[in-house]
């Protein structure tokens, strides 16, 4: 018996370097076939990784297949890649930042370039040469013709006046007479050229022409043709588009940080390219009617009529700036739970991921205040892409293992 367990012990020690370095052999092919076997994520959620095709079970999107064993930081893309995603690159630099704050406003008609014809003369409009608001008018063009009993009697008793003049040229009553007369024509818009031809004519012409005093575009019209007018009634309104007034809101709590005189920038709704420069001229020092709120006006030019009273219109004050700090366009830093990062450009086509701690920031750039230096080169626009890019490529977010700063 003790002979049989001597021989089992004996064959049991012998084909045990030969077990373990089969099973060993195995495992190394099992392992060499599992980093072979493909493996698939889903772009917008990495965690998510499988070893066949299907769908994300978070967002539905198909998965897409990765090398999971390549563990490489940087990105390489072609020529053709970076032209179509538009990534561009800046060397970073020191510079000035400020901070903004944002009031909500508007685009308003500047009453100054606004102007009420009236009738000069009581009597009926007989014709109406604008019929519509929105018509464009030019300084001296004929806005509407009147009929006036009163004019035609001023017209006839000057008519006397200049007859005792011309047969009494020397008696000073009748030259007072007559100037007076004079006078009331001149004072219901009659010109010297029209007196003129009244005396010629010897016939008195109760219709009147009144054209436009200046230039500017209908914006109501008061009467309609047959209605009688006293003097001095309005007719039409006049608005001058070319100049308009930018009204915001504040709360009383910041009227601190905005002064007359102060500049600053106005961004209108449509335009967010092209900022305008305005001048605050004026801060209402009460607060409108049923609301907690006081008013911040400007004026800007308004070329070609190209923006409309009703438009909506923000306000950016500078309220704190920074000298000499480092900063970048807002969309070229990537913000996730881990942190900001940004994308550095290295060899042409290469770019890798880089942590960084961000400061104050207003609506176009953010400072950084840690992870960068002046000099480096970093990817302004197309960030993004790249970002998704790298999950698309190795199936992880290019921040997973980098300490947060």
């Amino acid at each position: 018996m003790e002979r049989k367990s001597f021989l089992k012990a004996v064959v049991f020690v012998s084909l045990a370097p030969v077990l373990l370095l089969a099973a060993c052999k195995d495992a190394g092919k099992k392992q060499e076939a599992d980093e072979k076997k493909q493996t698939y994520t889903c772009p917008m959620h990495p965690q998510i990784v499988q070893n066949k095709p299907g769908t994300c079970p978070i967002c539905g999107m198909d998965l897409v297949p990765f090398d999971k064993n390549n563990k490489e930081s940087s990105l390489t893309l072609g020529e053709t890649q970076i032209a179509l995603g538009n990534i561009t690159t800046m060397v970073i630099g020191s510079d000035t930042l400020s901070n903004f704050k944002q009031l909500n406003g508007r685009l308003v008609t500047d009453p100054e370039k606004s102007a009420v014809i009236s009738s000069r003369v009581p009597g009926r409009i007989e014709m109406l040469y604008i019929k519509e608001t929105g018509v464009k008018v030019n300084k001296g063009q004929p806005l509407y013709k009147i009929y006036s009993e009163q004019l035609a009697s001023l017209q006839q008793e000057y008519l006397m006046a200049a007859a005792q003049i011309k047969q009494f040229p020397d008696d000073a009553r009748f030259q007072q007479i007559e100037k007076a007369a004079r006078q009331k024509l001149v004072l219901y818009d009659q010109s010297d050229a029209e007196i003129s031809r009244l005396v010629q004519s010897q016939k008195v012409n109760p219709y009147v022409i009144y054209p436009a005093t200046v230039s500017g575009v209908v914006s109501e019209l008061i009467v309609s043709e047959g209605q009688y007018v006293g003097e001095g009634s309005a007719v039409m309104r006049l608005e001058g588009y070319n100049q308009l007034w930018v009204e915001a809101d504040l709360y009383p709590a910041e009227a601190s940080a905005v002064h007359v005189g102060q500049s600053v920038k106005v961004i209108i709704a449509g335009w967010e390219n092209e900022p305008q420069t305005m001048t605050v001229q004026f801060i209402n020092p009460s607060l409108q009617s049923g609301s907690q709120l006081m008013q911040v006006r400007g004026s800007i030019s308004n070329p070609d009529n190209r923006w409309q009273p009703g438009l909506q219109a923000n306000i950016f004050l500078p309220v704190k700036s920074k000298g000499d700090v480092l900063s970048l366009p807002v969309n070229a830093v990537i913000r996730d739970g881990k942190g900001a990062h940004v994308w550095i450009g290295k060899a042409r086509g290469k770019f890798e991921p880089r942590m960084v701690k961000t400061g104050m920031e207003n609506f176009d750039v953010v400072e950084i205040t840690d992870g960068l230096e002046a000099g480096d080169t970093v990817v302004v626009t197309g960030a993004y892409l790249l970002y998704s890019e790298y999950i698309l490529k190795k199936g992880s977010d290019p921040m997973a293992g980098m300490s947060g700063m």
